[in-house]
């Protein structure tokens, strides 16, 4: 078979952001559309692309497997020597990125939209991770976006067919060289992962439960999305749940029309499922799997940033930390701080870096970073570069079954010995994006005027006093490179915090982020709800704003 060059024009706004390039599935069926994006990519990367082992996945969302048929016949005619797909073209995003380091190829591509719904009339997302099984820096994709916008043609071997319905090796000749596609178990590999990283026996007796102990109960939910192949071969088969413990767990390219985002606004139906007390422990994933939600008996919610510091405290409950040893820790800026208080207890390095995995990349490579995570119910360590759902529940059954105490036990002592973090996130999505701009950037000139450091902003018997406000920069220490502009954080004397920031994970329109924290010692009332330990806070942050005055919103899309 024979490469054929074919003339494209570029399409306005391929510019992938902190998770790759994310639009409507009806954008990126347009002729020429992905192809030119594909093309993009493989030419970022050259020459590394020549002779490289690449490997390809998704979450199986609408789209995904016309978009692995394309991406195997581009690949064939920009000299890639090797596909690794998953099997119907199915991988985690942390398989995903499992699977680049064990077999140490030249890179992945991503084909999710993550947490975003899916189906003919919803969104469709491609990603590029590197050679360290992360997400492409952005001076990887800044020469992506550099190359869209200027491409003239793209290179494809339109005859070459190539199944990906069962697992194996198929060989090509294309322009005189080999070209291999190995399909391969979606599963396989990141279960052996798992499998070095965790003592299955311990988990596996704490499900069975014994004589003096009940079986342990959990619900775990997939939501229809890439996890259920996994959830299936871990959880049931391996660790010997009752396979009604796992629901929506066949993957569907349009999530049987759930919003597979693992919060307690999308996961409604496993929330309701354990307020009956039936279940011991919830978790929900997202499409793609790097996500997780963790709830305890009665639905009590465990929040990313509590989760995050638990896991921190009790790292000597998984083997993988015996063995490796704990670096530092890490967390997104909009991440709730109580994790700063376990590195702190612990004489750790605690790193805050901008949202989005790969800055956590650089710190893992340079072996100063062992556990992090973010406040978008992300949760991972230095086993992979992703983020990573399943692990998260993995490592939350290990400390139950170290501690013998429930979800809610772990962390009610938690915060009895380091005092709680009131945390909650505001989402308003899919807002207009001029109105959303303009609010930024007025919320940012009033806020940063010098004048207004120690004023007193007061709501009912609550006052914050302003001790500084900026916009978030960052200066990686690894290899000094500045992110600028990553969120408004307003910040006062007491401690308490709230952020602003527009979120780059939607395909059109924006979504407007709002952060509040605040802090209480042990002696205090750390058992109040968050809602209404913070609603001061948040009051005050929507009142300065002027975020209904600037988007008509009146009230939040999800509340976390």
């Amino acid at each position: 078979m024979n490469t054929v060059q074919v003339e494209t024009k570029p399409f306005d706004g391929q510019k992938p952001g902190t998770s790759g390039l994310r639009k409507a599935v009806k954008v990126f069926q347009q002729p020429n559309y992905t192809e030119n994006f594909v093309q993009a990519v493989f030419s970022a990367v050259q020459p590394s692309a020549v002779g490289s082992t690449v490997v390809v996945g998704g979450d199986g969302r609408f789209f995904c497997a016309e978009a692995v048929d394309l991406i195997i016949k581009i690949a064939a005619a920009n000299g890639v020597k090797k596909l690794i797909v998953g099997h119907k073209g199915i991988l985690s995003t942390p398989a995903v990125s499992c699977i680049i380091r064990k077999y140490k190829a030249t890179g992945g591509i991503v084909l999710t939209a993550s947490h975003n719904p899916g189906g003919p009339n919803n969104d469709f997302g491609i990603k590029y991770n590197t050679s360290n099984g992360g997400p492409a820096p952005e001076s990887v994709t800044n020469a992506i976006f550099e190359l869209t916008k200027n491409i003239t043609s793209y290179k494809i071997v339109p005859n070459l067919k190539c199944s990906i319905d069962y697992c194996g090796l198929q060989y090509f000749k294309v322009d005189g060289r080999e070209f291999e596609v190995e399909v391969i178990d979606s599963v396989v590999d990141y279960l052996q992962l798992m499998k070095s990283i965790f003592d299955f026996d311990i988990i596996r007796k704490l499900i069975k439960g014994s004589e003096n102990k009940a079986p342990f109960n959990m619900l775990i939910d997939s939501m229809n999305g890439v996890t259920g192949p996994y959830v299936k071969k871990i959880f049931i088969e391996e660790l010997g749940a009752p396979s009604n413990n796992a629901i929506n767990v066949v993957p569907l390219t349009d999530f049987g029309g759930l919003h597979p985002d693992p919060n307690l606004t999308y996961a409604s139906t496993l929330v309701k499922a354990l307020q009956d007390g039936e279940y011991d422990l919830g978790a929900a994933f997202d499409g793609d799997g790097d996500r997780n939600m963790i709830l305890g008996k009665k639905a009590f919610f465990i929040n990313p940033s509590d989760s995050l510091a638990v896991l921190a405290n009790n790292l000597e409950c998984i083997p993988y930390f015996k063995t490796n040893g704990v670096k530092g820790f890490a967390r997104s800026m909009p991440t709730g701080a109580a994790v700063d208080r376990v590195a702190a207890k612990c004489g750790k390095e605690l790193f805050e870096v901008p949202t989005g995995w790969k800055f956590f990349g650089n710190l893992m490579d340079a072996g100063r970073l062992s556990l992090c995570g973010e406040e978008s119910f992300g949760t991972g360590s230095d086993h992979i570069r992703e983020k990573d759902g399943i692990w998260a529940v993995l490592a939350w059954l290990s400390v139950i079954a170290n501690t013998g105490q429930s979800v809610e036990t772990i962390l009610i002592n938690h915060w009895k010995t380091f005092g709680r973090n009131f945390f909650t996130r505001y989402d308003y999505e899919n807002c207009e994006s001029e109105p959303c701009n303009q609010m930024m950037s007025e919320f940012e000139k009033y806020i940063t005027d010098p004048k207004i450091k120690g004023q007193k902003f007061i709501f009912g018997s609550k006052v914050y006093i302003l001790k500084q406000a900026d916009n978030f920069e960052y200066c990686d220490p690894i290899d000094k490179s500045v992110t600028r502009k990553q969120g408004i954080r307003v910040l006062f004397e007491d401690g308490s915090r709230f952020v602003f920031r527009l979120s780059g994970t939607g395909s059109s329109g924006a979504t407007i982020r709002l952060y509040a924290e605040s802090y209480e010692p042990p002696t205090s009332n750390i058992l109040e709800d968050a809602q209404v330990a913070l609603n001061p806070l948040v009051q005050i942050a929507l009142e300065i704003s002027k975020l209904s005055q600037f988007t008509g919103r009146t009230a939040p899309t999800v509340i976390t």
